[in-house]
């Protein structure tokens, strides 16, 4: 299974088009700024599942009782997914990663900070920002599942859907 991850959108819905298209995924996850970039992609890909969060841009872009963190499973893998503004991730992501461990999930997902970073801890647990595919030629994240395992994370760029997965 394919989970294609974006966040920092900031209407740019091309690379976010280039990205469905390129990997075609089985969920799309969106960690916000701007929600409703994730919901034209719901609306252009209704075949796609889509969850999404909204980001420190979205208190006018999407309903006020949507949750900032989702714990949730996607597809066959359980993921902490927010933003990453309430957490502060710009400073420091130790309360992040504390809460994520806290709550038992395969992966932490988050944004905010436009800089793409994906790794395995020593315990384990995947932490994915995919940077921002709004901005610097656009960045998403990639993660791919296996029977309720995570098989590999990675970052993808402009140049890697040029070339092919």
């Amino acid at each position: 299974m394919k989970i294609l991850v974006l966040s920092d959108s900031h209407a740019a819905l091309s690379f976010m088009r280039l990205c469905i298209e390129k990997v075609k995924p089985d969920w799309i996850v969106h960690l916000g700024d701007y929600f409703d970039d994730g919901q034209a992609m719901a609306e252009e890909y209704p075949e796609i599942c889509l969850v999404q969060v909204p980001g420190n841009c979205d208190k006018y872009r999407c309903p006020p009782f949507r949750p900032e963190i989702l714990i949730q499973r996607v597809g066959d893998v359980q993921l902490y997914m927010t933003h990453g503004h309430k957490h502060r991730v710009k400073v420091d992501t130790g309360k992040l990663l504390s809460d994520a461990r806290a709550s038992r999930v395969d992966a932490v997902l988050y944004g905010h900070t436009h800089v793409a970073n994906c790794y395995r801890d020593t315990d384990g647990l995947w932490i994915l920002n995919p940077g921002s595919c709004g901005y610097f030629g656009g960045s998403a994240g990639l993660i791919e599942t296996k029977d309720g395992k995570i098989l590999g994370c990675r970052i993808l760029r402009q140049e890697d859907l040029e070339d092919g997965l």
